[in-house]
């Protein structure tokens, strides 16, 4: 039949009967009271009502004390250890009084127990040997690939399957005790997906948990562990592990009723009781909180409604603790459950300022990073009502409402993260509705009439941030396209609005510039050519309603929103601008008599002229008629846009010094009166930013950039202006500076191919002769002198869409040339430049964190990064400088990264473990191989410094690995700076790990050589390295101290020791004063 026959069953029968004979000979004592009584110390084996069987067991065991050395109970189910006065007490008897029990001596025992023995390893060899012919016998019948019929299933295949399942349970355990958790989980997760039984399965869910633990991530711990209860509920392993993740989760009641079974199922157990009892404080200290804050938010919501206190001193303290104890989730909760969003709608419905701050701001509290109470704060208070709160007129409402927005959009996109989870299901309905009635709002205020300007902006900048995707890797986009079809037309009607006519939407300086960026987000967000060709026709189908049939005023919003298009998604803008009769309209509008009129025509030709062969044809045929704008308007604002359009058709060429637009001397001309302009403060901010414009195009040419850097009043003139509220002048002082420093990307021409296009009679790019490095290092000077980082520092903390990615990545490029020299880079620490690059490090496009990073990495290396970076703000330098070892980053880009690194790995163990967080190891230990001598140097002192850390030491001393290695050979190479680096971490490994010592002389047969070689080195560092890599190998083992003895080591340690006083001499003599004690060398009679 194909199974293999078992022993026959008078081998077990006989097994049996000699087992219950052994039994009978050693106890001979039935499980009884007075049996008990005999042998108090045994908790005999029993069984349950369900068949499960409880061993018995001696007291006292492991987990008992001493003086708990008897059973109290009779059957080991129940069992448990006590004192023995304790068991007398429970069984009523005298322990003293009764005889002791009979001890069997003789050789009846032994000589049963002997025959016992033998018999059992004979009915053993029997089995093994009947097994293999089983087996074999099995293998002969079993049919082959070709054979017929039914294939047979062999018993075999499911011990295989559980062996596996046991393989991989042990490898994960193992990469546990090495720290690799993503390892372990990935083992684990191997061995759930081949079966496991139920039992294996709950061990491995567990284990997950432990990882998942040691990974941070509390919310998959508590799933895991969960599902190992589910499997067993008796797992007293797996309740620890989730009353863990639900301490860190905050949800310390169900955290309290996990360890309470725990300590029920192992009573004795002290780190169940200890973790009970903190528990349990860390419980009664939130209840006491919880219930002194009752009396308090009841008595501040009265004081705040109360008619009689409007304005005073008690109001407002009442109103500041109310928003204070908000901001902690316990607080907050408290302030919901106490009927605490009524109250407040009654606080907005006053209409007063301060009350209506205190009330947003303390909801900003209530919402934050949670779900469930947001979604009820919108029920209570209305989706409408909180948008409508944007458009007040006074300006901190709208801005404390606007925040309140975005901490509701963050809670509904990215659900809880923290407390009360337990509750919110019953609540959550569905977050996309929410979100999207939310936006839907926005939509509508964006044209409602009554609306203030700042309020509008507000609502631009919320859907700025809300409604496209974090990142193109999310494939959905669905809310974009939703927002398309649903408010493109709305946002559109913003952007094509005038600035404060009759009858017209109000809006801000701002508010085009934000409706601009909102479109080309949006179709920045679009993933296909379909989508993008709807975003097209909406767009001209919504000009062409105003452009046809409207008259002049609907010409005009028609011009005016192809401005807004070509600030944002030009291509969108470039095609509206192809329309039949637009660019005619542009050119006739410029002549007319009306100041709105010339406007609105002007700016559209400004933007026009941005591509390169429009800006050609305006060049033929809208130069003179910009000439005689600039020449004959009595209104400045004409004229300065005319300009600013004669600047940007002029600077078409770019940094090519042969393609001039204009005369020689024009663009200095116009240079000059943009200046003066600049510096002009009786003109309004909103006319001054076009001058900045035209400079922003005019300082592609090097004489202008010479100029500007020289006039000190306009460089003031600028960088207040980049302080005040005229956010959209951000952009054009950003791109006049990144001219001014050559901080562009500029590439040599290879020579070859330069003599090859001009063989060819191609355009050759010349450079200006005042665009070489001292001109431009000169320049860079004068701009620090004049406050360039402060000025910079401000516009990064600017809250604003008009701070794009793009307008970060400018700033960043300028930073970056700024701590170019050494020399420089305590000016732009002392000003701040440190503070304002992290965050551009962190934000932004790649290009803009990148030159960020590497401006960091350069005052990293050459400052005290603790003093650069006070408090917390060290740690958010990691992340930044990792980003720069990346195999796509230039060489330079490494080397720098690998130095700061450096830097900080040598401050603190909180620092090193952050590097390790980020993953920077690899990374490190493969930049220890590069050919480049002077990163391979500074990778191997950045490994030098890690190795302080526990992690990095296992490292080392993992086996299979060469890192030892690496360091030993590294400590004999020709570059001295290596050599320091190398003996400096082998230094350390040793002296932290002794384990080491024992394996240098395995890993290299040039060992001695090269331990040699850092002894007789003139280098004092390099001797006092060596000389402590030997103390540390003479003190880790006897037999390589004789090795080392019995080479020339014992002579140059002898002539180091006699040297003068210094850590060499130490060492040395510390070497030969433990050879002395081993007895592998004598003293000399000197005593020395």
């Amino acid at each position: 039949m194909g199974f293999q026959k078992r022993p026959g069953p008078w081998l077990t029968g006989l097994s049996a009967g000699l087992l219950l004979l052994f039994s009978w000979a050693t106890l001979a004592q039935p499980p009884s009271l007075s049996a008990l009584a005999h042998h108090p110390h045994l908790c005999q084996t029993s069984w349950d009502a369900d068949g499960r069987r409880y061993p018995g067991f001696f007291c006292p065991r492991l987990t008992d004390t001493p003086e708990e050395a008897y059973c109290c109970h009779l059957l080991a189910a129940g069992g448990s250890c006590c004192t023995r006065a304790e068991f007398e007490g429970l069984y009523q008897v005298n322990l003293s009084a009764l005889a002791p029990p009979p001890i069997l001596r003789g050789p009846a025992p032994l000589l049963a127990l002997g025959l016992y023995s033998l018999l059992l390893l004979a009915l053993m060899t029997a089995d093994l040997v009947h097994f293999c012919r089983g087996r074999g016998r099995g293998q002969s019948r079993d049919p082959g690939p070709g054979s017929q019929g039914r294939p047979s299933v062999s018993s075999a295949a499911r011990p295989l399957q559980a062996s596996s399942v046991e393989q991989l349970r042990k490898d994960g355990n193992e990469l546990f005790k090495c720290g690799d958790y993503e390892g372990a989980l990935t083992a684990y997760t191997q061995a759930l997906d081949l079966g496991a039984t139920p039992q294996d399965q709950a061990v491995l869910h567990r284990n997950r948990a432990a990882c998942h633990l040691k990974l941070e991530d509390y919310d998959k711990a508590e799933s895991e562990a969960s599902k190992a209860i589910d499997k067993d509920g008796g797992d007293v392993k797996a309740l620890y592990r989730r009353s863990q993740a639900l301490e860190k989760l905050g949800r310390l009641d169900q955290a309290v009723l996990d360890l309470q079974r725990c300590v029920s199922l192992e009573p004795k157990n002290r780190v169940f009781q200890e973790a009970l009892r903190n528990i349990a404080g860390q419980v009664q200290e939130k209840v006491r909180y919880m219930s002194s804050t009752d009396a308090k938010v009841e008595q501040m919501f009265q004081i705040l409604l109360d008619p009689q206190e409007k304005g005073t001193e008690k109001k407002q303290k009442a109103s500041q603790n109310l928003v204070v104890l908000a901001r902690e989730d316990a607080g907050a909760e408290k302030i919901f459950r106490s009927n605490g969003v009524q109250l407040l709608q009654r606080l907005l419905d006053t209409g007063e300022p301060d009350l209506m701050l205190a009330a947003l701001r303390t909801l900003v509290g209530i919402c934050s990073e949670h779900q469930s109470r947001t979604v009820a704060t919108l029920s209570v208070l209305g989706t409408r009502r909180v948008v409508s709160i944007l458009g007040v007129e006074n300006q901190a409402v709208s801005l404390a409402a606007c925040h309140l927005l975005q901490v509701m959009f963050d809670a509904l996109k990215e659900g809880v993260k923290k407390g009360f989870r337990g509750k919110e299901g019953a609540i959550i309905v569905d977050p996309a509705r929410e979100l999207k009635v939310l936006i839907s709002n926005l939509l509508e205020l964006l044209t409602e009439v009554g609306v203030s300007g700042q309020g509008r902006d507000n609502a631009l900048t919320l859907l700025i941030k809300v409604v496209p995707r974090k990142s193109p890797k999310d494939p959905n986009n669905s809310l974009t396209l939703w927002v398309i079809d649903q408010g493109l037309k709305k946002i559109l009607e913003v952007g094509g609005s005038v600035q404060d006519p009759p009858g017209e939407l109000t809006v801000t300086a701002n508010s085009r510039m934000s409706a601009s960026i909102l479109l080309s987000k949006l179709f920045d967000d679009l993933k296909c050519d379909a989508e993008r060709e709807n975003f097209h026709r909406l767009c001209e189908n919504y000009i062409k309603s105003w452009f046809e049939g409207q008259g002049l005023a609907g010409k005009l919003r028609a011009i005016q929103t192809v401005s807004c298009l070509l600030q944002g998604p030009c291509d969108a803008g470039n095609r509206a601008l192809e329309l039949n009769g637009v660019m005619e309209s542009v050119i006739a509008l410029c002549a007319s008599e009306q100041e709105e009129e010339q406007l609105v025509a002007v700016e559209a030709l400004i933007h026009a002229a941005g591509k390169a062969k429009r800006a050609s044809f305006i060049t033929a045929n809208g130069v003179s008629l910009l000439k005689d704008l600039y020449k004959r308007s009595e209104k400045d604002s004409i004229r300065i846009r005319a300009l600013v359009g004669l600047c940007k058709l002029g600077s078409a060429g770019g940094t090519d010094f042969s393609m001039k637009q204009f005369a020689e001397g024009s663009t200095l001309k116009l240079a000059k009166q943009c200046r003066k302009w600049l510096c002009n403060e009786q003109i309004d901010a909103g006319t001054r930013r076009w001058a900045v414009e035209g400079l922003a195009y005019l300082t592609f040419d090097a004489d202008v950039k010479e100029e500007f850097v020289e006039d000190e009043a306009a460089l003031k003139a600028l960088f207040q202006l980049s302080k005040s509220e005229e956010r959209s002048v951000l952009f054009a002082v950003a791109s006049a500076l990144v001219n001014c420093t050559n901080s562009y990307d500029y590439e040599e021409p290879d020579p070859k191919m330069v003599e090859l296009a001009k063989y060819a009679k191609q355009h050759v790019p010349e450079q200006h002769p005042k665009d070489k490095p001292s001109f431009v290092r000169a320049r860079v000077k004068k701009l620090l002198a004049a406050g360039v980082v402060s000025a910079m520092t401000c516009m990064v903390k600017t809250e604003s869409p008009v701070l794009t990615s793009s307008c970060r990545e400018l700033l960043s490029r300028v930073f970056l040339a700024l701590v170019e020299e050494v020399e420089e880079r305590g000016t732009v620490v002392a000003q701040g430049g440190g503070k304002a690059l992290i965050p551009l490090a962190l934000e932004g496009t790649d290009v803009g964190q990148t030159k960020a990073a590497q401006a960091l990495a350069k005052l990293t290396i050459t400052s005290d990064p603790e003093m650069t970076f006070p408090g917390e703000r060290i740690y958010e330098l990691v992340r930044p400088l990792v980003s720069l070892l990346h195999l796509h980053r230039s060489g330079l880009q490494n080397f720098e990264a690998l130095m700061a690194l450096t830097n900080l790995a040598g401050i603190s163990e909180r620092l090193r473990q952050k590097i390790l967080k980020e993953k920077a190891v690899p990374m490190i230990e493969g930049y220890m191989f590069e050919e480049h001598e002077m990163i391979r140097r500074a990778a191997t002192e950045c490994m030098c410094n890690l190795a302080m850390s526990k992690e990095v030491q296992d490292l080392f001393e993992a086996t299979g690995n060469d890192r030892l290695k690496l360091l030993v050979l590294y400590s004999g190479e020709d570059d001295e700076l290596l050599r320091q680096a190398a003996a400096g971490g082998l230094a350390m490994l040793t002296s932290m790990r002794p384990s080491l010592c024992s394996r240098i002389p395995q890993v290299t047969t040039h060992w001695l050589e090269i331990l040699q070689a850092l002894l007789l080195s003139p280098n004092q560092e390099l001797q006092h390295r060596g000389a402590v890599v030997v103390l540390n190998m003479v003190e880790a083992s006897r037999e390589i101290a004789s090795t080392l003895m019995e080479s020339e080591v014992l002579e140059i340690l002898s002539v180091l020791a006699k040297g003068k006083e210094s850590p060499v001499a130490r060492a040395a003599a510390a070497s030969l004063g433990k050879a002395v004690d081993y007895g592998l060398i004598k003293p000399s009679q000197d005593g020395e």
